[in-house]
């Protein structure tokens, strides 16, 4: 058996976007769950990897892009998710966290076969991050209430989607990293 990591998608975020009004009512209650996954995750000493959209801006790295997000006027949803000394950054461009990423190769250098995915959106790139996780034979778990949406009808079909068709474990957070 594997290895397991918990990968937060595109938490570090300024929120300026469309649809950012329509999705920060459900980042402010995802917060303090994710927030609280990370600190179990980290006290079991599991791997943590954020993978985090670069918003275009191709000259960015992992560092500018959390500065730009702790001077925005978001940053009170940033700050309880910094990254630590510890945790693993991979930069993405697009919905899925393993499109033309170096994740996968990450992931296999680790032993890692097992991704509990949490953050933003759940109808868009997490739903097509378990898919792509799933067709590379990786085990997916999806806290409920540790993903944030912009359309809680379209996160209900996408949670289903993952539980049914890619065999993912959606589960509370608070069912993970239990001592």
């Amino acid at each position: 058996m594997g290895q397991t990591a918990l990968i937060v998608v595109d938490m570090i975020n300024t929120y300026d976007h469309d649809d950012a009004d329509l999705l920060l009512p459900s980042v402010t209650d995802v917060v303090p769950r994710v927030a609280s996954l990370l600190e179990r995750a980290r006290e079991q000493e599991a791997t943590v990897i954020y993978v985090n959209d670069n918003f275009g801006e191709w000259r960015s790295h992992h560092g500018e892009l959390l500065e730009q997000a702790l001077a925005g006027p978001h940053a009170k949803l940033v700050e309880p998710l910094v990254p630590d000394d510890s945790s693993l950054f991979v930069v993405k461009a697009r919905h899925s966290i393993f499109f033309e990423t170096p994740l996968n190769y990450l992931l296999s250098q680790q032993g890692i076969d097992h991704v509990v995915l949490c953050g933003q959106v759940t109808e868009q790139c997490i739903l097509y991050s378990a898919l792509d996780a799933h067709i590379r034979h990786l085990e997916v778990t999806v806290p409920r209430d540790a993903v944030a949406h912009i359309h809680s009808d379209l996160a209900e079909a996408a949670l289903r989607m993952m539980e049914r068709n890619m065999g993912a474990t959606v589960c509370d957070g608070d069912d993970l990293w239990r001592a």
